[in-house]
């Protein structure tokens, strides 16, 4: 059956198998009245070719099998106002696990959606070549994974009638902690590895790059021999992404520099001599002179940077020197704080170059399609985890807002003969998160706020706050371990590192030597402002009144930030008609053909996908108003 809402028997096992055959025959799409399960079939198919994507313009949905592209074409069609409802603001929501095809179903609906407009214009070319520039900055290879994507995105794609005039990228939440650390089995993010393969030699000696082996932010470990060639065509596309959008010669050449500085800063180490001071260990002043060529600042500056922190009290300057574990640290948040603003960067560079030719007086429709990372639960959870999860906490809330509670009560208040149809809600999870002033992320703020607060404090905290809490459960351990009970299931988190990764403090004499940097783009990054969702805003942006979080006193911290930024989202997402797709994936070990059928069963369930089915079987999918009707049927 194409449309599961039509199964005569409706049990778990029935819906397994109808996906299971399906699977099997490579037919990965499935709906379930208007919205499409699409199961990643970790191959490739002949399913998107030219002649399918014209096949599914402006077409009946039921002449044609189930299909990505469909949903681009309902989504268009219906921003216009053809499907029988007035024009409305549309958003698409992709939603799945780590691994479950998520990215690679956004790359598609863009694509049908350009392929929609029919515009060849040079800005749907560019708005097609942000994708392959993001994900080499913003994209990883994790255990469950090979190209997960390690930040949020929402796109927004702005028409005018029909045609594609402009686009925004909202980035949410990038993990730059894995940019100094990454656990057994993960990598860095693609771009160190496309850089290394595809740099030219003589660039390479202009950049200061060397040995990739060498590099401890890369665990000392390159790519075997036959992926070399993949990530140097990587490049290439990179490469020529960035010249498609229109970035600068000079701004590509600085940020290979940084992102080799980066490199260079991850190969300095410590040593206490005799007399208990702290130096650079002998081996690496190299290094150390590397990298403060590479970024642009005073060797010397550098290493004070490193080695002591200043702190300004009663107009004096006060140096207080690092032990050996603060000077590391000083040097890994250094390179994370400078990737992260890189990659706000990028994003901003892009906005401003794929709205440039917006008339901001002409009234436009939108299309916003949401590519957030899916749910994870690794061996360790941490706070990046922890934020991950409460997005798909959100989306889920979002989800059963519309498919049960909002159509539920529109049948209510019709006097509609209807029999509720219960579903989980996991309203009581969002709270346990959100509530202020004791939500777990206000508590966290609470924590962060003192100086000589620990993990093991902020764990306390929650350990006496929720013991009671049906959500929450209590780990007895040494370390600080608490666990969640999420829609998707419980989650076991590990604390260590929540208040500092949650705090984000960059310190100013880090801040005032990149200012004063050589390289320009660097001293851009860091006299930019930060928005209260964490986006970078570079100066010249002197439209927007936005206070200087530097020199505030009260700098938000990531947690806050996040919240806020979740906040702006669902309020853009409530304002527009949801299409869903749900991205299932079939087994874990990201092979072809297989599907484990427990994973699978897993999945289904905490997407709440045999209510969905219920619903959409029982009630009624096109709800018109009264004038919408008496237009089309007069």
């Amino acid at each position: 059956m194409e449309d599961l809402a039509g199964l005569s028997e409706l049990d778990e096992n029935s819906l397994l198998e109808s996906l299971t055959g399906r699977f099997d025959h490579n037919r990965i799409y499935t709906y379930i009245g208007d919205i499409l399960v699409a199961v990643n079939p970790f191959k490739q198919l002949p399913l998107y070719e030219k002649e399918v994507s014209e096949r599914y313009k402006c077409h009946e949905k039921s002449s044609l099998p189930p299909h990505i592209f469909a949903v681009a074409d309902r989504a268009y069609q219906s921003m216009l106002g053809r499907l029988g409802t007035g024009p409305k603001n549309q958003c698409i929501v992709i939603s799945g696990e780590s691994g479950a095809g998520k990215t690679e179903s956004t790359k598609l609906l863009l694509r049908q959606l350009m392929e929609l407009c029919r515009a060849n214009s040079q800005l749907e070319q560019q708005i097609l070549q942000v994708n392959p520039l993001l994900e080499a900055f913003g994209n990883a290879q994790t255990v469950m994974n090979d190209n997960s994507s390690r930040f949020g995105k929402y796109i927004q794609l702005r028409f005018q009638n029909s045609s594609v005039k402009g686009a925004k990228i909202n980035e949410y939440l990038l993990e730059k902690s894995r940019v100094v650390h990454q656990d057994e089995g993960e990598r860095n993010f693609h771009i160190f590895y496309c850089m290394l393969a595809g740099i030219s030699p003589q660039d390479k000696e202009m950049y200061g790059l060397l040995d990739p082996t060498q590099y401890r932010y890369l665990n000392g470990r390159f790519v075997q021999d036959d992926m070399v060639k993949h990530w140097s065509a990587k490049y290439s596309e990179v490469s020529n992404a960035m010249d498609m959008v229109g970035f600068e010669e000079q701004e590509k050449v600085d940020m290979m520099t940084i992102l080799a500085g980066i490199l260079s800063l991850g190969n300095i180490t410590f040593e206490v001599t005799d007399s208990d001071a702290l130096k650079v260990a002998d081996k690496s002043q190299g290094w150390l002179k590397a990298a403060a060529g590479q970024l642009g600042v005073q060797e010397e500056e550098l290493l004070r940077c490193l080695t002591c922190t200043m702190t300004v009290t009663r107009g004096e300057s006060i140096y207080r020197l690092h032990n050996q574990q603060q000077a590391e640290d000083a040097r890994d948040s250094i390179a994370k704080v400078v990737y992260g603003r890189v990659f706000g960067w990028i994003v901003s560079k892009i906005n401003e170059l794929l709205s440039h030719k917006l008339d901001w007086d002409v009234e436009l429709s939108e299309i916003g399609i949401l590519d957030i990372f899916g749910f994870e639960n690794f061996a360790v959870n941490r706070f990046e985890q922890l934020c991950i999860n409460l997005a798909n906490e959100q989306l889920q809330y979002f989800f059963n807002h519309h498919i049960f509670l909002m159509e539920q009560n529109e049948y209510k208040e019709e006097g509609i003969q209807w029999e509720t149809i219960t579903f989980k809600d996991n309203k009581p999870i969002l709270d346990l998160f959100l509530t202020k002033p004791i939500g777990i992320l206000s508590l966290l703020d609470e924590q962060s706020a003192f100086p000589q607060a620990t993990d093991g404090n902020f764990v306390d905290k929650l350990n006496s706050k929720f013991k009671a809490n049906p959500h929450f459960e209590v780990v007895r351990s040494h370390s600080p371990l608490f666990t969640i009970v999420h829609y998707a299931g419980k989650v076991q988190y590990n604390a260590s590192g929540f208040l500092e990764k949650n705090r984000d403090n960059i310190p100013a004499n880090i801040r005032t030597l990149f200012i004063n940097s050589v390289t320009p783009l660097l001293s851009v990054l860091f006299s930019a402002t930060i928005s209260r969702t964490g986006t970078l805003m570079p100066r010249k942006a002197k439209l927007q009144v936005v206070d200087d979080n530097f020199n505030s006193t009260r700098k938000q911290s990531v947690g806050a930030q996040f919240k806020h930024s979740l906040a702006v989202l669902m309020e853009k997402m409530f304002a527009a008609s949801p299409h869903f797709v749900r991205c299932i994936k079939p087994n874990s070990s990201k092979q072809p053909d297989q599907l484990d059928s427990k994973l699978v069963m897993d999945q289904l369930r905490y997407n709440g996908l045999l209510e969905t089915i219920r619903i959409r079987r029982e009630g009624f999918s096109w709800r018109p108003s009264f004038k919408e009707f008496a237009q089309r049927y007069e």
